[in-house]
């Protein structure tokens, strides 16, 4: 009887010892946003200087203002140490310094409805976007710029409020329209030139077209002392101007047995500066016009 032998045999190949190897690279600390304050003299100006010499990732590079020219930005804010920026009257030339350093710039227009679009034509031709918070922009000045910065891929944000509290409470107007047939909106101001305020133009023009038609019982009256209609909707606006008033802006709801109020205070302008380094974060990173803050939010 045949006997089936099998033999194994285990070869072992020693491999060549390697030594493990470490790289270690050092990436460079991203710059900061340089932002260029347009109407610096101003008390929101010096406000936005503050606020962005306190904030991460930014800092003043410029100061623009026909009032305190030559002055230092940091002594105009009464700021404890200066910030060896003066102020200039030449928005070219600060941006042309900028635009050298091939860094993220920033552009914040506090300045007229009139200079609005110039501008952010500058701006855009230095490689630098644009925040701009100007009351009374007309639409077609926000027209225009949208075409400009489309066709030139650069980043612009038209903020009407910079309030984070005033557009949460536009937000809630929003929401509450939906479910009560009268509304009025009241405002006090200590002091203005134009009224209704913008901010009360915004929000009366959130509650249009949107299918409703408020206050359906008092459309067709005359008496002054009740108010202004904004639109073809029915809103109306109360102004009240008093000197020591804080800034307040309250809207109205009611419905059978029901009265919804919302209410926003500004007491400082301090309160626009958390909404203006959103935007400026924000701007960076857009190639189109944006129009309002809340986007973001």
């Amino acid at each position: 009887m045949a006997t089936l032998s099998c033999q194994f045999h285990l070869a072992i190949h020693r491999l060549p010892r390697v030594r493990p190897s470490f790289s270690c690279s050092v990436q460079p600390s991203q710059s900061n946003i340089k932002v260029v304050i347009n109407g610096a003299a101003k008390e929101i100006g010096r406000a936005a200087v503050i606020a962005v010499t306190k904030a991460r990732g930014m800092e003043v590079a410029g100061a623009v203002d026909s009032y305190c020219v030559g002055q230092d930005i940091g002594q105009v804010c009464d700021m404890k140490e200066p910030l060896e920026i003066p102020i200039m009257n030449d928005l070219t030339m600060v941006l042309g310094s900028i635009s050298q350093s091939k860094e993220t710039g920033v552009v914040v227009d506090f300045t007229q409805p009139s200079a609005v679009y110039d501008n952010v034509k500058q701006a855009t031709a230095f490689g630098l976007k644009s925040v701009v918070y100007v009351p009374r922009i007309k639409a077609d000045t926000i027209s225009a710029l949208s075409a400009f910065c489309e066709k030139a891929s650069m980043g612009c944000l038209v903020a009407p409020t910079l309030s984070i509290g005033s557009i949460l409470l536009q937000q809630a107007a929003i929401s509450a329209s939906f479910h009560y047939n009268n509304v009025e909106i009241v405002e006090s101001k200590a002091h203005a030139t134009d009224l209704p305020s913008p901010d009360a133009i915004q929000i009366a023009n959130n509650l249009s077209n949107l299918g409703q038609i408020y206050n359906r019982e008092d459309l067709s009256t005359d008496v002054l002392a009740r108010g202004q209609v904004l639109g073809e909707d029915g809103v109306r606006v109360h102004s009240m101007v008093l000197p020591g008033l804080p800034s307040s802006t309250t809207v109205y709801f009611s419905g059978p047995g029901d009265v919804y109020t919302i209410k926003h205070d500004i007491t400082d302008v301090q309160c626009l500066m958390p909404g203006l380094l959103l935007a400026i974060r924000k701007v960076v990173r857009l190639k189109h016009l944006v129009y309002g803050l809340e986007k973001f939010l």
